[in-house]
Order: structure tokens, then C-alpha cells, then sequence
């Protein structure tokens, strides 16, 4: 007799097989059946499917698998509603069926039960059998033999049938009573994880740095375990309320797909109560256990600002400190305006905004990124790209003293600072000295003007020379 070999995946296939046998009486709708289906993403792992189906019917009491829904479907959140016989349709009962059919589920399954065990000579490849009781599936396989007992898996496992609760994909089974017409279009809609989507942006400054162009992306993951084809896609930007409750399902680490799309027009934008909603223009097709990109928008030439900014800290006016620092590094910081004058004028989901910049041969080159929350039209956009290589700073207490208390429980302190700002560029630049004073301050002397930007904020606006230096020195007293 030739040898023979039993993979693991033809188990499935016999089980998958008895298992249709099994459960021959009961209706099952596939995405054959499907329609059309709707998909609304939220930003915090949560999504809502509108499933659209057309299924055939009997009269009465019907037992409904609908099957390749989301494996991570909240299922206390599904309606099934006719939209042929409206008020005709109802479920009594469901139970969702997200425990898959794999070799080691079926075995898990079959724990206190019997199988058959086909061993085969390696000399002959005569093949025998025996019956075994599966004692355990945890870490391993203990078997039940005639009068012993075996670990591992000894042989081929032949199984009887496959429990009515591990199918090969997840599905809802639901109890319906049907007075309406046979054949019907039902949706089920129902909330889920597994589904999830940020912005991501690219921007492109010019070689002067006071324009920009910018291009918006929204990555979507689908890690939910079913596929969504030809999808109606919808993304709500917001912080959506949610209750905590336990977690029911494990998530799923599955390495992702990046699918990029063609670039598009931007996304259709709405405000939806206090949110904003986006809708893709054109159907999409979210694949399982895929990332794909959509063009959010594209922006040209958008004014903006660049900024080298050294900031301070309070604590140094409360005491005496000498040396604060050599060759400290100053902040790059790109902003602009999200407004319609300057070509933009859309509420921007949060996200990653990543900046390049051309060389001298026209390639570009990575300078740096920075998260945005969730703006709103008509706000400001600041980006923090990174230090400055060429700029630094030298900064120092020159003196400090401590004054007689103007009253009781306060203290009076006065301090003077020297910074001397050196560019080894070569072309002038402008650094923004910002220092947070604390508590009630006033400023004695300086050798250049400063802006009062806050209550406890002092911004100079110091010029530094091509391969130059320039110093900036303050008296101010604190009162605590």
C-alpha cells in the first residue's frame, strides 16, 4: 500500500466539509450576497459597518449564518432590518461565531471526546486504527490510548464532525421570524474594532522656507478579520466618547500590506455634530489584514514661516547660577495658517506632518517632523522640526542678588543674564529669544527691546550676522 501523508490543512478541509453537513439547515449568506457595504472609521480602533445583503427567505421561523463579518464585532451593537418588508423581519435570538476553524481549535474542541488515530508502517505503509480520547489540548496533546496514555500527536486524527460553534469564518447566527416576502435585502449594521485610520501629511518646503505644499493621507489598517469590497468609506475626525468596558477579544498582530492609492482630489469634508466627517468620493476596497492609503487633500505654495527659537526656563530667577549653558541648541520651527487665503481652509485630523526640503541637485531630503492634534479651519500650524546645527547659544547669570522683602512672605530677587547667539552660516539669521519670567516681574535695562507675548513671557527678536555673533543682556526683578 503506497504511503500516505495527512497535512493539517486538509483536516480543516474534511472538518469545513462535515461541518456544512452539520449544519445544512440552517441559511447562510456569504459576501456573494452582498450588495453594497458602508464603512464609518472613528479614530480610536472603532468603526461602523453597514452591510447590505440580499438573502432568499421561508416563511416563519428561519436560522440566519451570516457569515465574514467583522471577527472584532461588538455584537451586543448588531440590527438586522428588512429594507423590503420594513416591521416584517425580526431576530429572537443570535450568537456570534468568532472562534475559527484551525487544526488546533478543532482538537481544543474535542477535549473529553473520541477520535480516531491512523498511524502508518514507515516499511509497508500499512495503515491502522485506533480509537483515543483526547484528555488535553493546552501546550501540547494528551491522549488516552487503549490502557495508556500518549502526549504529542501520535498519527493522523480523524474527526467525527466539527462542533456547531468553530466555523471557518466569523459569522452571526441569528433567529429570525419572517412574515414578509421571501426574497429580501436586509443590512446589518454593527460597531467593531479591528478597523482604524490617522492622517498623515507630506510637506515640501521651498528653497527660501516661507512656502510650502502640502499633501494630506489617510492610512487605514484592517485588521478586523473580513474583507470590505467596493466599500462607501467615511472617517470621523473627533474624540469620540467611549465606555470602557472589558476586553473581549485579543487583538491581532498581522503584518500589513502597504497598498498606496493614485493620487485624488481631497476628501469631501462635513461637520458632523461637534466632528468632522470625511467621505471618499469614489468606492474603496479595505482588504483583510491590510494598510492602504487615500489622498486626503493636496495644497500648493501655502505662505509660511520659519522660525530659530532659544527658550528659557524659570527656575534661574529665584537663585543664583553663574553658567547656564555653551553651545546650546536652538529650535527649527515651520509654521502657517490653515486658512482658504493661504490655500488651505480645511479642518486637518491629527496626525504626523513629515517635512522635506530639495539639496542643491533637486533631490529631496527628510528635515524633520511633528505631531498636530485635530485643527480647525482658521488656526495656526506649528511644527518643531529639530536644533539648529549652525546656530548656538552662550548664555549666563552675570549677577544676582536677593533684595530686602517689600512685604511679609514675599521675596524680592533681581538678576541680569548675558547671551551671545553665534551663526556660522553664511547669511544672516534671526533667533527669538523667548524667557518664561515668573511671578510679578519687571524689566530694568536691555540692550534690545523686547515684546511682552504673556503675562510671564519676554520675546526678543535678535538679528545674528553671516558667520557672526550678536549679544543680548537683561536686568529683571522678580517679585515671589
Amino acid at each position: 500500500m503506497p504511503k500516505s501523508r495527512f497535512h493539517p490543512l486538509i483536516v480543516c478541509l474534511l472538518a469545513a466539509l462535515s461541518c456544512a453537513a452539520v449544519q445544512a439547515d440552517e441559511l447562510r449568506s456569504t459576501l456573494q450576497d452582498q450588495r453594497s457595504v458602508a464603512v464609518t472609521i472613528y479614530n480610536e480602533n472603532l468603526a461602523l459597518v453597514k452591510d447590505l445583503r440580499q438573502i432568499q427567505l421561508a416563511s416563519g421561523q428561519n436560522i440566519l449564518a451570516f457569515r465574514d463579518v467583522s471577527a472584532r464585532m461588538r455584537p451586543e451593537t448588531a440590527l438586522l432590518r428588512s429594507l423590503t418588508s420594513p416591521g416584517k423581519l425580526s431576530v429572537i435570538e443570535q450568537n456570534f461565531d468568532f472562534d475559527l476553524l484551525t487544526p488546533e481549535k478543532l482538537l481544543e474542541k474535542y477535549v473529553g471526546r473520541n477520535v480516531n488515530i491512523i498511524r502508518t508502517n514507515p516499511a509497508t505503509g500499512a495503515e491502522t486504527t485506533e480509537q483515543a480520547q483526547v484528555l488535553s489540548a493546552n501546550e501540547g496533546v494528551v491522549m488516552k490510548i487503549g490502557n495508556r496514555i500518549e502526549t504529542g500527536i501520535p498519527g493522523r486524527i480523524v474527526y467525527s464532525d466539527v462542533p456547531d460553534n468553530l466555523r471557518d469564518r466569523p459569522t452571526l447566527v441569528m433567529t429570525l421570524v419572517n412574515s414578509g416576502a421571501a426574497q429580501q435585502e436586509v443590512e446589518l449594521s454593527y460597531l467593531t474594532g479591528g478597523l482604524a485610520w490617522r492622517a498623515d501629511y507630506v510637506a515640501e518646503l521651498n528653497a527660501a522656507d516661507d512656502k510650502l505644499d502640502l499633501s494630506g493621507w489617510v492610512t487605514l489598517t484592517n485588521t478586523s478579520g473580513t474583507s470590505y469590497n467596493n466599500a462607501r468609506l467615511q472617517l470621523v475626525a473627533g474624540d469620540v466618547n467611549q465606555v470602557q468596558e472589558e476586553v473581549l477579544y485579543e487583538s491581532r498582530r498581522d503584518k500589513a500590506v502597504m497598498a498606496m492609492a493614485a493620487p485624488a482630489p481631497r476628501m469631501a469634508e462635513e461637520t458632523l455634530m461637534e466632528y468632522h466627517l470625511y467621505t471618499l468620493d469614489r468606492p474603496t476596497t479595505i482588504s483583510e489584514n491590510q494598510t492602504k492609503q487615500v489622498s486626503l487633500l493636496t495644497a500648493a505654495a501655502i505662505p509660511a514661516r520659519k522660525e530659530l527659537l532659544l527658550r528659557g526656563a524659570e527656575y534661574y530667577y529665584g537663585s543664583s547660577y553663574g553658567d547656564l549653558g555653551q553651545k546650546m541648541k536652538v529650535g527649527v520651527f515651520v509654521e502657517f495658517d490653515n486658512k482658504e487665503a493661504s490655500h488651505l481652509g480645511m479642518p486637518l485630523p491629527k496626525g504626523v506632518i513629515r517635512v522635506y526640503k530639495k539639496d542643491n541637485a533637486g533631490n529631496a531630503q527628510f528635515v524633520g517632523e511633528d505631531n498636530i492634534d485635530h485643527t480647525p479651519k482658521n488656526e495656526k500650524v506649528r511644527l518643531k522640526l529639530g536644533e539648529a546645527f549652525d546656530v548656538t547659544a552662550d548664555k549666563k547669570q552675570t549677577d544676582f542678588k536677593r533684595l530686602p522683602n517689600p512685604a511679609k512672605g514675599n521675596a524680592l530677587y533681581e538678576s541680569a543674564f548675558e547671551i551671545v547667539l553665534k551663526n556660522a552660516k553664511k547669511e544672516a539669521v534671526t533667533v527669538a529669544v523667548q524667557e518664561p519670567i515668573p511671578a510679578d516681574w519687571k524689566m530694568l535695562a536691555e540692550s534690545q527691546k523686547h515684546t511682552k507675548a504673556s503675562s510671564n513671557t519676554a520675546v526678543w527678536q535678535v538679528k545674528v550676522p553671516a558667520e557672526g555673533s550678536a549679544k543680548l543682556s537683561y536686568r529683571v526683578q522678580v517679585r515671589y
